[in-house]
């Protein structure tokens, strides 16, 4: 699945560990957003992971769980390249 993640983390020492954790499931396309091709476990993890960063009375994380015909509707102003799973389908980021 696709999903889009984002981030308002206050404090940049969490921040930066979230970015690194993302890093794992995905690609950052801007400097607090991150596209990612996970499997549903995967991205239960990738939750977990970050919640166990974030603090929840300042932070904001938002996870967007785009349907494959949603991605073929994004549209890219600027640079943007074009990124294939490893099921053969390509997703636009």
């Amino acid at each position: 699945m696709f999903v889009l993640v984002t981030y308002d983390i206050v404090q940049d020492p969490i921040r930066s560990e979230v970015a690194e954790v993302l890093l794992g499931y995905g690609r950052r396309v801007q400097k607090s957003v991150f596209e990612c091709i996970v499997s549903e476990g995967q991205l239960q993890e990738m939750r977990t992971r970050v919640d166990s960063l974030v603090r929840h009375y300042e932070d904001s994380v938002r996870y967007y769980v785009l349907c494959r015909r949603c991605v073929g509707l994004v549209q890219v102003t600027g640079l943007g390249t074009v990124t294939e799973d490893d099921t053969d389908q390509v997703y636009i980021v």
